[in-house]
């Protein structure tokens, strides 16, 4: 059985290496290709293309890099064509993944859809179009269901594999010392993304907001994790100069966040990871004006940070756009230290927006329904 999967962002590298093992540990042998990370490779998937060529982030920049993205198409589907998979399985990257399932579909390949498009936020139309390209689909989230029920499309809520991934492997004795934190340090995660565009943007405000942080109390230590893809010397340069504690780390993030008091962070995945991990944050995003003007129109949804949307309610501060600033930053995030119970409050309601995301073995609950899919679906589920 060949099964091919295609992931283009960080976070679904994330869960197609889940994907991947789980697959491996319920049928040995299975071949697994198509085009993802470096941690989907270190799986054991065989990659056609690496998605850290092509990281494009903003509507203007897509604009700018078609060429690129319709030269990987094509490539896929070349691909596609040589590889002849049982199924394609795509993970997020919805508007260069639904493409691709569409070059599968006119192939005969069927299609399974793992974290399909944000249709309960924006485009609800698209639930219509996916319904009628996918052979089934599985979210992550149960607030995605009802759209997609209601355009026909066989979907199923699994839970969040994030729930399996993210964990402590050290006590808080062994994270403090492996990270060198001092005695009465009190270490804050700075999280500024796995995209350039997205550093570019928010790394010097958060940067400016540590500095202010520092200087009202002296025993934070800043921690910055750096994502798979990014330049370090980057970073550093960025940083050089503005007088923060700062140390850059490469592994065990989420032993780093189980001993931090807060994080600043772009809004991602890794928000809703630290709140798996009991770590508030304060969320940021921003994006060219352009973008932030475009998306305005077409979204509609009170908040765009997964733990507060899973809550229905704002349980940890989101600052969005012209709310980023180096002084918002900074009164938003020294709550957790100034305000008594603030940081215990915001604790509580990640813990009741993270219960919101089922039970653990996700991921190896949805590769058992992509086996599946394979075998009824796929031209070649008997070899």
């Amino acid at each position: 059985m060949k099964i091919m999967l295609s992931a283009g962002e960080a976070s679904g590298d994330l869960h197609g290496e889940s994907l991947a093992r789980a697959m491996q540990k319920l049928q040995p042998g299975v071949e697994l290709v198509g085009f993802g990370g470096p941690k989907m490779a270190g799986a054991g998937v065989r990659l056609c293309a690496d998605m850290r060529e092509y990281s494009i982030m903003g509507v203007w920049e897509v604009i700018k890099n078609l060429r690129r993205i319709f030269g990987l198409l094509k490539k896929l589907q070349e691909f596609m064509a040589e590889e002849k998979p049982d199924l394609l399985v795509l993970i997020d990257y919805p508007d260069f993944n639904w493409r691709l399932a569409a070059k599968a579909k006119a192939m005969g390949i069927p299609v399974f859809s793992y974290i399909p498009p944000s249709a309960w936020a924006w485009r609800k139309g698209r639930a219509k179009k996916c319904a009628a390209l996918a052979d089934e689909l599985a979210a992550i989230f149960p607030f995605e269901l009802p759209v997609y029920q209601a355009a026909g499309a066989n979907i199923s809520f699994q839970g969040n594999p994030l729930l399996d991934t993210v964990k402590s492997s050290m006590s808080t004795n062994e994270a403090r010392n492996y990270f060198q934190v001092s005695q009465k340090g009190e270490p804050v995660l700075l999280l500024p993304g796995s995209r350039k565009q997205e550093i570019e943007m928010l790394f010097p405000v958060m940067l400016e907001a540590a500095a202010l942080l520092q200087a009202e109390r002296h025993s934070l230590e800043f921690f910055v994790p750096i994502a798979a893809g990014i330049d370090q010397y980057m970073l550093e340069k960025m940083a050089a100069g503005r007088g923060v504690n700062l140390c850059f780390t490469h592994d065990r993030t989420y032993d780093l966040m189980n001993i931090c008091g807060f994080a600043i962070a772009t809004s991602g995945t890794v928000v809703l990871e630290a709140a798996i991990m009991g770590l508030p944050c304060v969320s940021l995003y921003r994006m060219a004006p352009l973008n932030y003007a475009i998306g305005r129109l077409l979204v509609k949804i009170d908040h765009f940070t997964l733990p507060n949307i899973l809550a229905g309610r704002a349980v940890q501060p989101e600052l969005l756009q012209d709310q980023v600033t180096a002084q918002g930053v900074f009164q938003a995030a020294r709550r957790f230290y100034a305000e008594p119970g603030y940081r215990e409050q915001v604790v509580s309601g990640l813990q009741e927006a993270v219960g919101r995301l089922g039970e653990p073995g996700a991921a190896e609950r949805v590769a058992g329904r992509i086996l599946a899919a394979a075998k009824k679906y796929g031209s070649m589920g008997d070899a």
